[in-house]
């Protein structure tokens, strides 16, 4: 069993490259049966605004050939030459090492961030749901979940709000000294649209107004938060002339905020682009008013969060590396499945054809027909459990490997029996 993740992440790849390689829903449904028809055991896909990952699980000892098939699919898929520059693979126990880190927050570009969880936890059910995480998968995530749960509940790491929401209110806070009778609009409604909201109500602005292309999200969400002002999606270049600051994280596919639409603002104007891909053209940046600023921005006032929280991560490590050599463990113990299956499988041949043979040559009432089946289901049992327990206990993988071959040489499993 042999594990991968093939990716590109904020340290890796800027935003600019890393846009053209992020998975819509849309595209992970294709994207998850296209890797499965081309023989990729198991996958999942980690698509967020910091990084692309494919984590795969190869069953056979081909996971090179399987790290090239990745590669070349993201060529394929979004037909970029030179993307395989900016893609870094990790094997095996450091594959494993990785997703723990990714799902705790302890790789992300603020440190312990909330969203990353989340974002892991619908990646890995989105893949179960078309079949791409099964078995293994299925184990990693959700010990790799459970886990970063743990983490967060009892080291404290996300105690005080980092999401990359809150950065980029305090970026944009630092940029302005201050937002204070400030105008901001917010386009989107998820989640980071609404911890922006959350953030800037904070900061004591004059006017917030919202926009979602679902214009009564935002009417409805306006009834528990008087401050908001709903804004119809249309309209959304006529209150940029109003506004001060404009943050927007959006799942659209292409940019909502064009160059050539913001040539009449005069006013400066401060955009932080929170979305991957992109929603704001970036030629806007050649535009003499506006300041526009994307996720790799926020790195320098996310660092001064990481320092203080460099501690904490040290004792997130300890925690997570118990939690992987008990994952390693069960993953030993799953390579004499198929062995222990078929033990199982030929005692129970062996049983029936012996009772059958047995009740054709003597006549049995019920009770008698039970005993026996008992009785012969029991010393049959006691026949394989020894070499079963054997299988079950073995740390070493060298014998379990040596053990599995014997057992597959003996009982002739390769071969079908």
């Amino acid at each position: 069993m042999k594990f991968a993740v093939i990716g590109l992440n904020h340290e890796t790849a800027a935003t600019s490259v890393r846009e053209k390689v992020a998975f819509i829903d849309t595209r992970k449904i294709v994207a998850i049966n296209i890797l499965l028809d081309q023989g990729i055991d198991e996958v999942v896909i980690l698509s967020t605004c910091n990084r692309s990952e494919i984590y795969i699980v190869e069953y056979k000892n081909k996971l090179d050939e399987k790290i090239d098939k990745i590669k070349d699919f993201y060529s394929k898929f979004f037909d970029i030459n030179n993307v395989k520059d900016y893609l870094y693979v990790k094997k095996n126990k450091e594959a494993i090492i990785h997703l723990y880190n990714v799902a705790s927050g302890l790789d992300s570009i603020v440190l312990g961030e909330d969203q990353i969880l989340g974002q892991v936890k619908e990646a890995h059910e989105f893949a179960m749901d078309l079949g791409g995480s099964k078995k293994v998968l299925n184990k990693l995530f959700r010990e790799a979940i459970s886990i970063s749960k743990k983490i967060k509940s009892e080291l404290k790491i996300s105690e005080h709000p980092i999401s990359i929401s809150y950065i980029g209110v305090k970026f944009l806070k630092k940029k302005l000294s201050t937002l204070k009778d400030k105008n901001a609009l917010i386009i989107g409604l998820g989640k980071m649209g609404k911890l922006t909201l959350k953030y800037l109500l904070e900061e004591n602005l004059n006017k917030i107004y919202m926009i979602n292309r679902n214009h009564q999200k935002v009417i409805d969400l306006s009834k528990d938060y008087p401050n908001v002002i709903p804004i119809d999606y249309y309209d959304r270049y006529d209150i940029l002339r109003e506004v001060d600051i404009l943050i927007t994280s959006t799942s659209s596919p292409h940019v909502i905020i064009k160059a050539n639409e913001m040539e009449e603002i005069n006013s400066e104007l401060n955009i932080l682009d929170l979305a991957m891909p992109k929603d704001v053209d970036i030629k806007i940046k050649n535009h003499k008013s506006i300041h526009l600023y994307d996720i790799d921005d926020l790195k320098e006032i996310s660092y001064e969060n990481e320092k203080r929280r460099a501690d904490i991560s040290e004792e997130a490590i300890e925690i997570i590396q118990e939690s992987i050599d008990e994952f390693m463990l069960w993953l030993k113990s799953i390579k004499a499945d198929p062995v222990i299956e078929h033990l199982n499988n030929k005692s129970k041949k062996i049983k029936d054809e012996t009772l059958d043979y047995i009740y054709k040559k003597v006549e049995l009432d019920n009770r008698d027909k039970k005993i026996i089946d008992k009785m012969l289901n029991s010393a049959l049992k006691r026949l394989i459990r020894e070499p079963i327990l054997k299988l079950k206990e073995t740390d070493n993988e060298d014998i379990l490997d040596e053990y599995i071959n014997s057992l597959e040489n003996l009982y002739d499993i390769s071969r079908g029996d």
